[in-house]
């Protein structure tokens, strides 16, 4: 299960270490978000990010648009990216900025960021995960890699009832 927050641990700075999307562009993440019917868009640098929970560099989320600038994070483009697939088209019309509050959603989401990064050329699930630790997502062993492998089990059924993984 993973828990806690998706935010940079404190008195870390993952500015650092993780892949953004200047490492990897936007068309392979467009494409990879239309297969899911969502629209990626891209905000100008120094801009705020609208739908953006976090505020700074992450995502945010806006009915079926995600936005993100270059230096949103991979795993923050795929994570509320993942919000918005795990939803049922109709919840995702009136998302701003807040996807869910449960607690299997959530979880789900985590599975999926991991499984999308996969195909995204040059990202792959290792790296993700290692983005995911390094930014400070939290999971009860202790690492995004063994959660993913021998804890998420509840959320590969979750995506699988949804014809999603």
């Amino acid at each position: 299960m993973h828990t806690g927050s998706d935010t940079p641990a404190a008195g870390h700075d993952p500015a650092d270490s993780v892949m953004r999307l200047h490492d990897i562009g936007f068309a392979a993440p467009t494409a990879l978000l239309a297969g899911f019917g969502l629209t990626l868009q891209r905000v100008a640098a120094g801009q705020p990010i609208p739908g953006s929970f976090w505020g700074d560099t992450e995502a945010g989320i806006i009915g079926n648009t995600v936005y993100a600038r270059d230096d949103t994070p991979v795993h923050s483009l795929l994570h509320e990216a993942g919000h918005l697939i795990v939803l049922p088209p109709e919840r995702r019309d009136v998302v701003h900025t807040d996807a869910t509050d449960s607690i299997e959603e959530e979880d789900a989401t985590c599975y999926l960021q991991i499984v999308l990064a996969g195909r995204l050329p040059g990202v792959g699930r290792e790296r993700l995960m290692a983005d995911m630790d390094a930014w400070g997502y939290t999971f009860r062993l202790g690492s995004a890699r063994a959660w993913f492998e021998r804890d998420a089990d509840e959320a590969a059924r979750f995506l699988a009832q949804r014809g999603l993984a």
